[in-house]
């Protein structure tokens, strides 16, 4: 939650920024790039020696539990800060470009109950409206209207905690969606859906005119997607075509299967 807070609390106007120069150019190709970049929190090394352009539309990344992941994208919106090395976002260093980030990447966590703050759907969505400066009535109005341009305009007046887990997840991508962001970045975004909403959550997020990075255990998730990347215990394995990648990485679980399987016969 604190990590939502920050990040939707980005848009309150700041004293003395308005006039500041902009250092982010939303349309740099690669939009990030990481050299020999490093992570540690609380002492611990997360992410290390992390070299990579990202520079394709649709970016998936792959990996097992505590491989940095999730630490990995969260440096692609300031959530998180590099320890080591150089990150440049957006043509500009990381940490001069952190209070533009949200302007330009728009975020969605694992968990929509740790990413809504707002009881409606229409309040959650006009929210980001209201921090680019519309008022009160426009953002709603045209909150409303967004919502209707993607199916959900029977929504708005519901309070969010009676929707199913599918709609939550689809109202928590419509919210960042709706401040035009020109990367969108997922981490686990269909892990507590059914098979049909999960599958209904992908294609909606294939048909989007934004860059994609997502994060995901399921690797049938990736098809369509343009590049992969792998990582194992805080380094970068390997990146590629997708199919090859996971060619890959399902030989390295079949591999660390048979080993198991192994040892339990000791």
């Amino acid at each position: 939650m604190i990590d939502t807070l920050w990040y939707k609390m980005a848009f309150w106007p700041k004293k003395n920024t308005q006039d500041r120069p902009r250092v982010c150019d939303p349309d740099a190709r690669p939009y990030a790039v990481f050299e020999a970049t490093g992570l540690e929190i609380g002492g611990k090394r997360i992410l290390q020696d992390l070299t990579v352009s990202l520079s394709e539309d649709r970016i998936g990344v792959i990996g097992l539990n505590g491989s940095g992941k999730s630490s990995f994208v969260r440096l692609l919106n300031g959530l998180r800060c590099p320890s080591e090395g150089a990150l440049t976002l957006f043509g500009a260093p990381a940490a001069e470009a952190e209070t533009e980030l949200p302007r330009h990447v728009g975020f969605v966590f694992q968990n929509p109950d740790h990413q809504v703050i707002f009881p409606t759907v229409e309040e959650e969505i006009a929210f980001g409206l209201t921090q680019l400066g519309a008022g009160k009535t426009e953002s709603r109005d045209r909150a409303r209207a967004f919502l209707a341009r993607h199916g959900c305009e029977a929504l708005a007046g519901r309070p969010v905690t009676e929707l199913s887990e599918g709609q939550k997840q689809l109202i928590c991508i419509l919210a960042v969606l709706v401040m035009e962001p020109r990367l969108l970045v997922l981490d686990e975004p269909m892990t507590s859906l059914d098979a049909l909403a999960a599958r209904r959550i992908r294609d909606k997020i294939l048909s989007l005119p934004q860059k994609i990075v997502m994060v995901s255990h399921d690797l049938d998730h990736f098809e369509g997607f343009d590049r992969l990347l792998w990582l194992e215990q805080g380094r970068l394995r390997m990146a590629g075509d997708p199919q090859e990648v996971l060619a890959a990485y399902r030989r390295d679980i079949a591999l660390r299967l048979a080993g198991d399987t192994e040892v339990a016969a000791l």
